[in-house]
């Protein structure tokens, strides 16, 4: 799923956010664009307008980028993802007469109804999704090619919300049969083969939200999957690794600001000096702005120079951190900060007090460098201020000139050639 794009037009009362990419947003998640932009106007107390032709999605007020992201994720937490499995791919059962909206999900089979507090199902009922759910009328139909009755009796599947299977009815399964011949099968194929197909046809973005039970698993197994994942990228020997894809791998798997330990490790060897513009963007994706993977990227530093490469590395600390620092890696603070105190953390105190002391010259530099700077900011130029006009002003300057003349030649007529 792309990041939403948001753009501010307008001033004064007239402000709204244009959020230019919702159409692509809305196919990644496989809702109408409509629903996220409306969700938005439920969350943010604001109105909103939509413009289907022109593709025009607006939310009054001003908005940024970073903030209706933030709301999207509760979106698809509410509206997308399925409860019981955490996957993506679930439709839409609208039955405006019920006042219920199910969500069935195609992986695991399990329905469930949407919370008909918020807002936005309100609205969801009174415009479903063209062509991608089931309307009463084809659950009608569904119910009476199945030979049901249509007495208002209540079937075993609608204490889940469950009423008819979505879309068309020739949805297959497992075992290639139909759900015309059969009524026990009506749940999509589980197999893995069956899944990884599905995956398929799936956007990427949508793709990583289905494997969010990752995150159950324990810090040091999600380290081993970003290890193998960034691992593989690299054995596939392209010339330049797909930061983007790294990148929202380590944030599915929410180790972002511990992900550069992994980086640094497959990326860095004895020629690290030539290898940091080399990878300078994939790194700049992890630690632009971050100072806590700046803080751990020092500690990568520390474990390639101390006990990968130490007699290679160590006398070349200083010029490391120059290069970190040039390339905009980590910042001066940061770098000041991790040079005033010797730590154990990543490495044994005494590797650690010998890096520390072959960086000095260049943390010294940056101290003195910070220094000069701040003396330069404080010297100030001293402004006289006058009544008098300029042309006074230059006249009194010629009495002194002339004053100061006359007493040199004084002087002149003082000297006596013997004393030269």
């Amino acid at each position: 799923m792309p990041r939403i794009i948001a753009k501010v037009e307008g001033k004064g009362n007239g402000i709204k956010t244009v959020i230019v990419n919702m159409v692509d947003v809305g196919k990644a998640l496989a809702r109408p664009a409509e629903y996220p932009t409306k969700f938005f106007g439920c969350e943010l107390g604001a109105q909103t307008q939509m413009d289907k032709k022109n593709n025009r999605y607006i939310v009054n007020g001003s908005h940024n980028g970073h903030k209706l992201q933030g709301i999207l994720d509760s979106f698809i937490e509410k509206f997308v993802l399925c409860e019981n499995c955490d996957n993506p791919e679930t439709q839409f059962i609208v039955q405006p007469k019920k006042e219920k909206i199910t969500s069935v999900c195609a992986a695991c089979g399990h329905s469930s109804l949407i919370d008909m507090r918020h807002r936005l199902a309100t609205y969801i009922l009174k415009n479903p999704p063209d062509g991608d759910s089931c309307t009463p009328q084809k659950v009608k139909k569904l119910k009476k090619e199945k030979g049901e009755q249509e007495n208002g009796d209540t079937s075993p599947n609608d204490e889940s919300g469950f009423d008819g299977w979505s879309d068309e009815v020739d949805v297959k399964n497992g075992n290639g049969h139909t759900n015309e011949e059969t009524d026990d099968n009506w749940s999509a194929d589980t197999s893995e083969e069956a899944v990884q197909k599905r995956m398929a046809g799936l956007g990427e973005g949508v793709k990583g939200l289905t494997f969010n039970n990752d995150l159950e698993k324990s810090v040091e197994e999600r380290f081993n999957i970003f290890f193998k994942f960034v691992k593989n990228k690299i054995n596939e020997g392209v010339d330049n690794l797909p930061d983007k894809e790294i990148l929202a791998e380590a944030e599915r798997l929410d180790i972002k600001d511990r992900g550069v330990l992994v980086l640094a490790e497959l990326l860095f060897n004895e020629d690290i000096l030539n290898q940091i513009p080399k990878h300078r963007k994939l790194f700049l994706r992890f630690l632009n702005d971050n100072q806590k993977a700046q803080k751990n990227f020092l500690g990568a530093f520390e474990l390639t120079v101390g006990m990968a490469y130490p007699a290679t590395l160590i006398p070349k600390a200083a010029h490391i951190l120059k290069s970190f620092y040039d390339s905009d890696l980590v910042e001066e603070e940061i770098i000041i900060e991790w040079g005033a105190k010797v730590s154990k953390k990543y490495v044994s105190k005494d590797i650690s007090e010998k890096i520390h002391a072959k960086a000095k010259p260049f943390i010294d530099w940056l101290k003195n460098a910070d220094e000069e700077s701040e003396d330069s900011e404080e010297d100030e130029i001293e402004v006289v201020y006058t009544t008098r006009t300029e042309e006074a002003v230059l006249r009194e300057e010629a009495m002194k000139n002339n004053k100061t003349n006359g007493a040199d030649e004084e002087d002149d007529d003082d000297l006596d050639i013997d004393d030269i």
